[in-house]
Parts: C-alpha cells; sequence; structure tokens
C-alpha cells in the first residue's frame, strides 16, 4: 500500500513527534512479534519499545531517501540517536536546515558532505594493499562527520601516517581489537553447502538466491538447495549470487529460528537503526547499524562498501540476511567476535548485489516460481515516499505504480526502489514497463 507521509505530520522530531507521524505509516513489520522480541532481547528494550522503534525507523528511511534527493551535493548524511528517538540529518549548506525541519527531522551543519567523505575513504581503497599491518579497517562516521581509521595497539601513528600520506586530512584514529575474517565454517551442516564447506542463503531472488562472495567462486556447485555460482566477487567486494537447480522455489521469507519473516523491499536504513539478521548458527540476532561505506582488510584482501554493525555472527552465519523491519539490508561478511562475549559484523549491502547481477529480490506478493532461467534486470530499494508522476531523476524514491516519461516514452513502476545514476527505465526492465 503506498502511505504518504506528510510534512505536516512529520513537523517537530521530539519523541511524541516522531511518533505522531509513525501512526501515518504502521509498518507491517512492527506487528511481527518474533522481530519485537529478538530486539527486545538483544537490544535490552521492551517488546512494546522494540515495537514502536521499528515504527519510527521506517519513517526515518523514507525521510532519509527524500532529503537526500533534495538536499543533492549539501547532503551529509543522516543517522538516529541511541534509542531511536531523534533522527538527524547533516547539510553542508545551512540556509538548507529548513528543509530537513520541515520533514521532522533534526539538521545538523556540518563541513563535508556524504559525497565528500566517501570521496576521502575511496583515496584509502585505492591505497588498501599500502595499509600498515595493524589497521583491520576503515569507514566514513556521518554522525562525527569524518573517516574512521582503526588500529591495534602500537599502530595508531602509522594509521594515521598511512591516512595523511593518501590526503586524507579528515581522519580519525580509532584503537580496535578487531581481526575481521570471513565467516565460513568447513563443517557441514544445514543451510547449504559447498564442497566441506557451509555458508547461509542471503535472499531469494528470481532463479536462486545471493549470499557472500567468499562462501565461493564462480562455477562452484552447491546443494541443500541445489544449484550453481554464477557470480562472484571476493575480496573487494563480498557478493556472490547462486542460480538455483530446476525444481526449487525462491520465497519472499527469512528463517527467524523457528518460524519465518517476510521479505517486502530493499529500502536501505539509516545509520542507528536497528538489524536483525539470520544465520545457520547462531539463528536469529540483532543490533544497530553503525556505520556505512566501511572497509575491513580480511587476510584474502581488503573488502569496500560494507555496513558496520554491532550484532553478532560466528562462522557458518556467512551469506546470512539482515533486515530491518521488512526491508532487506544485505548478507553478512565477517567481523569479529561472537555471540557469547559480542563483536562487530559487517554485511554487504543487498541492492548492490541486486543491481551488479541484475536481480529481481523476491518479495510478498510476487507469485513463486521454480527455477529454469536465469533473471534479468535490477531491483532497488522499496519505498513509498514519491507518488506517481513527472520525468524520471536519480536519488528519487519511486513507489510500485508511479508513472514517469523518460526519452519521450512513459513508463511504470513495477517495484519501489531509489533511482541511481545508470538505472534509466530502459536500462532496468525489472523496475520499469513502458507504457
Amino acid at each position: 500500500m503506498n502511505r504518504k507521509i506528510t510534512a505536516a505530520a512529520l513537523a517537530a522530531l521530539s519523541v511524541a513527534g516522531f511518533t505522531t507521524a509513525v501512526a501515518l505509516s504502521t509498518p507491517s513489520a512492527a506487528a511481527d512479534t518474533s522481530m519485537e522480541a529478538a530486539l527486545a532481547r538483544d537490544l535490552h528494550i521492551t517488546p512494546e519499545q522494540a515495537r514502536q522503534r521499528l515504527g519510527r525507523e521506517k519513517v526515518a528511511a523514507q525521510t532519509e531517501a527524500a532529503l537526500r534527493a533534495r538536499l543533492g551535493a549539501s547532503f551529509g548524511g543522516a543517522w538516529l540517536n541511541g534509542d531511536a528517538t531523534r533522527f538527524i540529518v547533516a547539510v553542508t549548506d545551512q540556509t538548507k536546515a529548513d528543509q530537513v525541519r520541515a520533514l521532522g527531522a533534526i539538521p545538523q551543519t556540518v563541513a563535508r558532505s556524504e559525497a565528500q567523505l566517501g570521496a576521502l575513504k575511496d583515496r584509502l581503497d585505492t591505497a588498501a594493499k599500502s595499509a600498515p599491518a595493524g589497521v583491520p579497517g576503515w569507514y566514513v562516521d556521518v554522525t562525527t562527520n569524518s573517516v574512521v581509521v582503526l588500529a591495534k595497539q602500537g599502530s595508531q601513528d602509522a594509521a594515521k601516517a598511512w591516512a595523511g600520506a593518501n590526503g586524507v586530512d579528515a581522519v580519525r584514529v580509532e584503537a580496535s581489537t578487531e581481526s575481521p575474517k570471513p565467516m565460513i565454517d568447513i563443517i557441514g551442516g544445514n543451510a547449504y553447502t559447498f564442497g566441506s564447506g557451509r555458508c547461509s542463503i542471503g535472499f531469494a531472488v528470481e532463479g536462486g538466491f545471493v549470499t557472500a562472495g567468499h562462501c565461493g567462486r564462480a562455477g562452484t556447485a552447491t546443494s541443500n538447495p541445489s544449484g550453481t555460482v554464477v557470480g562472484s566477487s571476493f575480496p573487494g567486494n563480498d557478493y556472490a549470487w547462486v542460480r538455483a537447480a530446476a525444481g526449487n522455489t525462491p520465497r519472499p521469507l527469512v528463517n527467524r529460528y523457528p518460524g519465518t519473516v517476510p521479505v517486502a523491499g530493499s529500502t536501505e536504513a539509516p545509520v542507528g537503526a536497528s538489524v536483525c539478521r539470520s544465520g545457520s548458527t547462531t539463528g536469529w540476532r540483532c543490533g544497530t547499524i553503525q556505520q556505512k561505506n566501511a572497509s575491513v582488510t580480511y587476510p584474502e584482501g581488503t573488502i569496500t562498501g560494507l555496513t558496520r554493525t554491532n550484532a553478532c555472527a560466528e562462522p557458518g552465519d556467512s551469506g546470512g540476511s539482515w533486515l530491518t523491519g521488512d526491508q532487506a539490508q544485505g548478507v553478512t561478511s565477517g567481523g569479529s567476535g561472537n555471540c557469547t562475549s559480542g563483536g562487530t559484523i559487517y554485511f554487504q549491502p543487498v541492492n548492490e548485489i541486486l543491481s551488479v547481477y541484475g536481480l529481481r529480490l523476491t518479495v510478498t506478493g510476487t507469485p513463486p516460481t521454480s527455477t529454469t532461467t536465469p533473471p534479468t534486470g535490477t531491483t532497488s530499494p522499496t519505498t513509498t515516499t514519491v507518488p506517481p508522476g513527472g520525468t524520471w531523476a536519480p536519488h528519487v524514491a519511486y513507489a510500485a505504480g508511479a508513472q514517469v516519461t523518460y526519452g519521450g516514452a512513459s513508463y511504470k513502476c513495477w517495484q519501489g526502489h531509489t533511482s541511481q545514476p545508470g538505472w534509466e527505465p530502459p536500462n532496468v526492465p525489472a523496475l520499469w514497463q513502458r507504457l
């Protein structure tokens, strides 16, 4: 259902104001008591607080998509505070603060845009092979408007020198005990297996499923379900997609151990949002999104563009699903720690996987089909913030059913998403139908 959040309802992001806004866009996933229970357990809150938090987070995700499009080059990132009662949006142009307030968010003026921070981090990504041995990773931290470089004890000076040598001045060096590694368990088990290894399915797509790239190279055979890894990227990225053998049926579901939760789309959640993950070793676990656009150095090489969380995972959980509400977020890459003492886990964002391989996420309302031929097209985040009409443009949240014009032709949106450069309607038939 397409729900429009009015600016008036979102004015003033006090706890009460934010709750009022949520009431106008009730998320179906918030009613899922299993997710509420998992959030309550892992975030140490009550089930009612978990339900309210899920609602606020859905509004925040919709608001972020709208403001990212409106603010353009002035957008400096967005995040929720610790209990998700305040949504902050950074801007480099103070004159645009009123646009942030108009949608109920709290403006914060910063020196660098999100794009500028990303460009600085790209410099470190390019120099990844020369990173000191004591640097396990780095990431963009929009909450401090800086690039953070993690450094083990005794490596802080070397980390700062490395960043400076690569022209990154907006850097903060943070002490870290992380030793990230891909979460492959060589012991056979359930989920899906490949050779003597085991990983977890990420999300069903038309024709198969997506998972982590370190779980197998292209050509690797899988079992339970049977299939073949068609595309895989690792290191650099950490994603893969498996074409399942005929007779396997993709479902818009994720195992919550026990039971299942539905997958309705892939709207990207903001920093500070809660997130739950499913894996074949430790089951259903939750935490919050700490940072995005993080780079991590594994023994095999550096992975870029990951999302950093404080949820836990263990070997065998690799490739598993990450969701906020009913929206797919990514697949487990790796990290440090465990589910006894806690840790830091990174996931590969799912929308990048869908875009790279031209896949369509299997979502609720999609008729199930047995896998016979490879899918075509590209999918992207599902949103409900922009009504139909107008000329297609990048960085706009389109809802299913929206109609646009492009190149003199009219198109109808198949699946809600936030448009990106290169995703013009003629290029992504999985998203747009020409009328």
